[in-house]
């Protein structure tokens, strides 16, 4: 096993150690809540595992609502079906984000939201898959996404989501998901 699989896997060891006792980080204040994702996009693949901690903070607070955000860290699989434009072919990436995300929500913090987010992401080797290709491991990733809180504090949402190294460094196609999150409050 080389050296990177084992810290991937000691660091999914940890993240699940983490959703696992959600009742000892919440007393610390460390971690609010955890999520797991899905997505595809061309060809593409993808499982997230997150946890997020709330800024709490409220910013515009008006007629019930208002504008603030958390902070997000996940680790992520990636599995190409068209590695390098090759149908069938396979490629495996995993990738580690931190991510500031915007929030505009309800006082109450239930109910609908809209988001968005920009952060850093490393991916464990470059992207090469359906005539996409992303030069660098370093990338940029954004998002859009709106969802909905229930009273129990469970979160479903949907959002696009963009991979890209921000032009300076060419090739840079991009890659795109559509997604799909569940979280929950702890």
């Amino acid at each position: 096993m080389s050296l990177f699989n084992m810290k991937l896997s000691a660091s999914l060891a940890a993240l699940a150690v983490m959703a696992a006792s959600p009742c000892a980080f919440a007393s610390d204040k460390v971690i609010d809540n955890a999520s797991l994702e899905v997505g595809g996009g061309a060809k593409v693949q993808m499982v997230r595992f997150g946890v997020q901690k709330d800024w709490n903070q409220r910013w515009f607070q008006s007629n019930g609502t208002h504008i603030s955000g958390y902070w997000d860290a996940s680790i992520a699989q990636w599995r190409g079906n068209a590695y390098q434009n090759v149908d069938g072919q396979h490629q495996n990436i995993t990738n580690i984000g931190f991510t500031p995300v915007f929030r505009f929500q309800a006082d109450d913090m239930t109910g609908w939201y809209g988001e968005a987010g920009i952060g850093l992401n490393l991916l464990s080797k470059r992207y090469d898959n359906d005539s996409n290709r992303l030069s660098t491991a370093f990338q940029f990733g954004d998002h859009l996404g709106a969802g909905y809180v229930f009273a129990n504090q469970w979160d479903v949402g949907m959002k696009i989501q963009h991979f890209s190294n921000g032009g300076y460094k060419k090739p840079n196609s991009g890659v795109n998901f559509l997604v799909l999150k569940v979280s929950r409050a702890f």
